[in-house]
C-alpha cells in the first residue's frame, strides 16, 4: 500500500471557519494515526479575493489548533510550489497536452450565446447542456481566432450518456448521469485553470493518495473524474464529510454566533476543547466517548466511524467542553492567558502573580470561557462601588452586618 498522503487545501479569501478546521482536523487526524503525511495547499487563483492576511490567519489559527504539516507553503517539500497562484506553468502544460490528445477543445462562445441557449432549453422545457459550435472546427480556423486575439475557454469533451460513478468511503457508490453535465470549462479566458481542472493536477502531482473533504464538493467529483480519465490518470480515493448545520438545521452563518477559529480563541476557548468537539461532528468513537485527548482521537479515529448524515452545531456543548478543560487545566496557563488583559487592566503586572494565582484558583471552577474571569473576579482587583439590591437587603442588613464584615475583613 502506497503512503496515505492527504492535504488541506483552503482558499485565502477569509477566516478558518470551524467547517475547514473539521476538514483539515480528519485530514490530519488520519494521516497521523497510519503514519502519512499532511500537505497544506493554498487555492489561491481567485486572485481578486485572495490575500496574505487571509493565507497568514489560516496558517495560524492550524498552528493554534495544534495542527501540523509535512509540506506546505512555509515549510516548503519536494512537490510544490503550494500555492496554486505559483503552479501556473504546471497547469498549461496539461492543459497542452489535452488540447495535443483531442481531449479538450477551445470554445469561443461568449455569455450571451450560453444565455441563448439557456432561454431556448428553458422555452422547449429541456434539459439544458451546451453544445459548442467551435468543437468540430478544423485546426487552422481555431488558431486563425486565437492569433486574431479572440477570448477563449478550454473546455473538456464529456460523454452526452451514461453516467459516472464515485466510490466514495463515507457514502459508498454514488452515480451521476453525464447528460447533466457540460463540457466542463478547465481553463478561462484569462490563461487561469478553472478550480475542477487545477486540483486534480495538484492532487495528482502531489500524490495525494486520500481527498477527505466537505459534501459540497460531492458533486465537483464526477467532473474531476472526468480529467482523471482523459490524462490517463488513476483517482486518489474520496471521503465526502457531511455539512455542519446550525441548531435550526439551517447552513451554518455569522447569524448563529462566532464561526471562525480566531473568533473562538478570541472569546477564551482553548485549543483543546475545540479539537476535542469538532472531532465529534460527523464522526462518533462510540456513546460513552465525549471528553477525548488528542492523543485518544489519534487512537481511535478511523474513516469507517464518519457518518453521512449531517452534523448539528452545538454552542452549549462546545461551551460545557470548554468548561471540562479550563477545569483540569494548571492554573499558571490560565495565569498566562489571561496575563495580557489583566496588565491592562492594571490587575497586575508580574508574569508570576501569586495573589493573582490564588483568585484563579478560587474562580477556575467556575469558568466556561477563559475570559469569563475578567466578568467573575474584578471585586479582587478593584474599588466595589455598587452592590446587587437584593444582596444588600438580604447580608447587608441583618443586624450582626457590620460585626461579620468586620470579621471577613481582619481575615482578608
Amino acid at each position: 500500500m502506497p503512503n496515505i498522503r492527504v492535504r488541506f487545501a483552503p482558499s485565502p479569501t477569509g477566516a478558518l471557519h470551524i467547517g475547514g478546521a473539521r476538514t483539515a482536523l480528519f485530514n490530519w487526524l488520519f494521516a497521523r494515526s497510519q503514519g502519512g503525511n499532511f500537505v497544506l495547499r493554498l487555492e489561491d487563483t481567485d486572485l481578486s479575493r485572495s490575500t496574505q492576511e487571509a493565507a497568514t490567519g489560516i496558517i495560524e489559527g492550524l498552528q493554534w489548533l495544534g495542527i501540523d504539516w509535512d509540506e506546505g507553503p512555509d515549510v516548503g517539500g519536494s512537490l510544490g510550489p503550494y500555492r496554486q497562484s505559483e503552479r501556473l506553468p504546471i497547469y498549461q502544460k496539461y492543459i497542452s497536452e489535452l488540447l495535443s490528445s483531442g481531449h479538450a477543445y477551445h470554445c469561443f462562445c461568449t455569455a450571451e450565446d450560453l444565455d441563448n441557449e439557456r432561454n431556448q432549453a428553458a422555452e422547449k422545457k429541456e434539459n439544458y447542456r451546451h453544445h459548442c459550435p467551435y468543437l468540430h472546427k478544423d485546426a487552422a480556423y481555431i488558431q486563425d481566432l486565437l492569433k486574431s486575439g479572440q477570448p477563449a475557454v478550454v473546455r473538456l469533451r464529456i460523454p452526452e450518456s451514461g453516467s459516472t460513478v464515485i466510490h466514495d468511503l463515507v457514502r459508498g457508490e454514488v452515480a451521476f448521469e453525464n447528460r447533466l453535465l457540460d463540457d466542463i470549462i478547465i481553463q478561462k479566458s484569462d490563461g487561469w485553470p478553472t478550480y475542477n481542472f487545477a486540483v486534480v493536477i495538484d492532487d495528482h502531482t502531489m500524490q495525494i493518495t486520500h481527498v477527505i473533504r466537505a459534501e459540497e464538493h460531492l458533486s465537483n467529483t464526477p467532473k474531476q473524474k472526468h480529467i482523471y480519465d482523459a490524462l490517463g490518470w488513476s483517482m486518489p480515493q474520496f471521503a465526502h464529510v457531511s455539512m455542519i448545520l446550525a441548531p435550526d438545521r439551517s447552513k451554518l452563518s455569522k447569524r448563529h454566533g462566532a464561526t471562525s477559529v480566531q473568533e473562538f480563541r478570541d472569546l477564551g476557548y482553548l485549543p483543546e476543547a475545540l479539537i476535542n468537539y469538532l472531532a465529534l461532528l460527523g464522526w462518533s468513537a462510540g456513546e460513552e466517548a465525549t471528553l477525548l485527548s488528542g492523543q485518544e482521537l489519534l487512537e481511535q479515529f478511523r474513516l469507517e466511524n464518519v457518518t453521512r448524515s449531517a452534523a448539528v452545531y452545538d454552542l452549549d456543548k462546545l461551551t460545557w467542553m470548554n468548561g471540562s478543560y479550563i477545569g483540569t487545566s494548571s492554573p499558571d496557563r490560565i495565569l498566562e492567558l489571561l496575563s495580557p488583559e489583566a496588565s491592562s487592566r492594571g490587575w497586575w503586572t508580574q508574569p508570576e502573580d501569586a495573589y493573582a494565582l490564588q483568585v484563579i484558583q478560587l474562580i477556575q471552577p467556575r469558568l466556561k470561557t477563559v475570559y469569563q474571569f475578567f466578568e467573575q473576579a474584578d471585586y479582587f482587583f478593584e474599588e466595589v462601588n455598587n452592590y446587587d439590591q437584593k444582596g444588600i437587603d438580604k447580608y447587608f442588613k441583618l443586624d450582626n452586618a457590620a460585626e461579620i464584615l468586620t470579621h471577613v475583613a481582619s481575615i482578608i
